[in-house]
């Protein structure tokens, strides 16, 4: 996220809107902590540290790609809790994050490619 790209979402004749990547990070990175097994996003980043996160240590966790106009893929790492299937909380957090980007934003998310980063095995679960 270091070229702080931004996404189109809405053009006409009142101007237009558009979305930084970060804004787009930080909405794919809450919905996927929301998941019950996931321990949190790379770069031990949780619900209540993702929006103060500076844009360099969200970009280890998540990317987001432009497919075609009005389209993107999310690229993100999270760090998962011991004991949760991981097949099955993977899917669940790409349900969640492509129905909050796409709610918020109004972009169409192509993809969402999860990255197992790491499995918490402490007793803090």
């Amino acid at each position: 996220m270091a070229e702080n790209k931004n996404f189109v979402i809405n053009v006409n004749g009142d101007g237009g809107v558009n979305i930084s990547e970060e804004v787009i990070g930080i909405i794919a990175g809450l919905g996927a902590v929301e998941v019950e097994g996931v321990q949190s996003l790379a770069g031990n980043l949780t619900a209540e540290n993702i929006s103060k996160a500076g844009q360099g240590k969200l970009a280890k966790a998540v990317r987001v790609v432009d497919a075609d106009p009005g389209k993107i893929i999310v690229r993100m790492a999270i760090n998962m809790k011991y004991g949760y299937e991981i097949p099955k909380v993977s899917g669940m957090v790409q349900e969640k994050v492509k129905q909050a980007v796409e709610t918020m934003t109004g972009l169409v998310v192509t993809a969402v490619d999860i990255r197992i980063a790491t499995v918490s095995v402490s007793s803090n679960n």
